[in-house]
């Protein structure tokens, strides 16, 4: 499983997405300075993430989040509006458009 996961800094409370394979070791990289785009904004909370079958899934959504400012903000408003507790795992997995070609 690969997962597209959510970060707010708690000191200037922007928002951050990214993915991996491990939600909780990635956490740690974020709030213990060895990642660079995040390194300033510490300490870091994650808000939550979503599960997906391939690494090219993930990325492939992950790039459509932070490259789309109304899909990420969409996608911050479900996760806060569901109540979260950290590690929240959301029903629908937002999906790729049918295209029939692999991303990755």
């Amino acid at each position: 499983m690969y997962y597209v996961y959510l970060l707010k800094s708690l000191k200037d409370n922007n928002y951050y997405i990214g993915q991996t394979k491990d939600v909780p070791k990635r956490l740690t990289r974020h709030n213990s300075g060895q990642v660079i785009s995040t390194k300033a904004r510490r300490p870091l909370k994650l808000i939550g993430y979503r599960a997906f079958d391939s690494r090219s899934e993930a990325r492939w959504v992950e790039h459509e989040l932070k490259n789309h400012s109304d899909k990420k903000k969409k996608f911050i408003e479900k996760l806060i509006a569901a109540g979260f507790n950290g590690g929240l795992r959301l029903g629908e997995p937002l999906a790729r458009r049918a295209s029939g070609s692999e991303r990755g």
